[in-house]
């Protein structure tokens, strides 16, 4: 293995660590807004780390072919970055429109 492949499978690693703790989050925590909050975070960055640690190791052998693979990874990940907030953010609007009830201690 390159040192490449090391670093990018650290990413996919670290990628899939933060899809566990997203679905520990939905799970653990109370509410809809909260479990929405966990989700969308930890959904981000979890794509995002996925997918740099396989735009990585598609570079693995350099070549015309890979680099334009590893481009086409990066503009998923562009689209991710992009899309994931917004559509965290207006299915918490369509919660809030819908009186989805906020977390109180009791």
């Amino acid at each position: 293995m390159t040192i490449l492949e090391i670093i990018a499978l650290c990413f996919i690693a670290m990628g899939l660590i933060f899809f566990l703790g997203g679905t520990v989050g939905i799970l653990r925590l109370p509410d809809f807004y909260s479990r929405l909050h966990a989700a969308g975070k930890l959904d981000t960055l979890g794509s995002l780390n996925v997918l740099l640690g396989l735009a990585l190791y598609s570079l693995a052998p350099i070549s015309l072919l890979s680099v334009l693979t590893a481009l086409k990874i990066l503009l998923c990940m562009f689209f991710v970055f992009m899309a994931s907030p917004s559509a965290t953010h207006a299915i918490v609007d369509a919660g809030m429109d819908a009186g989805m009830p906020h977390w109180r201690k009791r």
